[in-house]
């Protein structure tokens, strides 16, 4: 099924994981989905190579000018740094619990999942990331596992660049099973 209907954006700042930006954003738009990179940093966004500086982006959209319902899902990338700027930053926070009370569809990786236990959305849920966010999800309410792609209800989570083809994968087969359920806007 072609996804070519389907707006993605995906919530990044300085710091990001850039292939787990950059291999699910292939994988996507390979799918016909059309993806947005949208930054609450004006200007370029440093990538990392894990400790290693990766190459800079420069964001679609500034996220002050972005509203979330423009989006029928939501992709979270991780890296360290990232994900920890953007549970801090209110307009990040405001925007991914957009997705989250929209029960819209959201996929997040690595570290990704800071932002969504702090924008409400991981209470009740089986998930998985990196290994070190397994105290706080578990404190956040959700049931943490071990695997390399978990979907549960409208959340898709991986634990680190190896997973992101399952990762890629699963968030394509729950983007067509919410298209199908006719969940998604038009």
């Amino acid at each position: 099924m072609a996804l070519t209907n389907l707006k993605v954006a995906a919530l990044v700042t300085d710091g990001f994981e850039q292939v787990e930006l950059t291999g699910p954003l292939e994988a996507l738009k390979k799918a016909g989905v059309q993806v947005t990179i949208v930054s609450p940093k004006d200007g370029k966004i440093q990538g990392m190579n894990h400790d290693e500086k990766g190459d800079t982006f420069t964001p679609d959209r500034q996220l002050a000018n972005t509203k979330p319902d423009e989006f029928d899902a939501l992709m979270l990338p991780g890296g360290v740094a990232n994900p920890d700027y953007l549970r801090v930053n209110e307009q990040a926070v405001a925007f991914v619990r957009h997705f989250v009370t929209a029960k819209k569809p959201i996929a997040a990786i690595c570290h990704g999942p800071w932002t969504l236990i702090e924008a409400g959305g991981v209470k009740g849920h089986t998930m998985t990331s990196w290994p070190s966010l397994k105290s706080d999800l578990s404190n956040a309410g959700a049931t943490w596992v071990d695997k390399s792609v978990v979907t549960d209800g409208q959340l898709v989570t991986s634990r680190k660049p190896d997973d992101i083809p399952d990762f890629s994968n699963a968030f394509i087969s729950l983007l067509q099973d919410a298209g199908q359920s006719s969940r998604l806007a038009s």
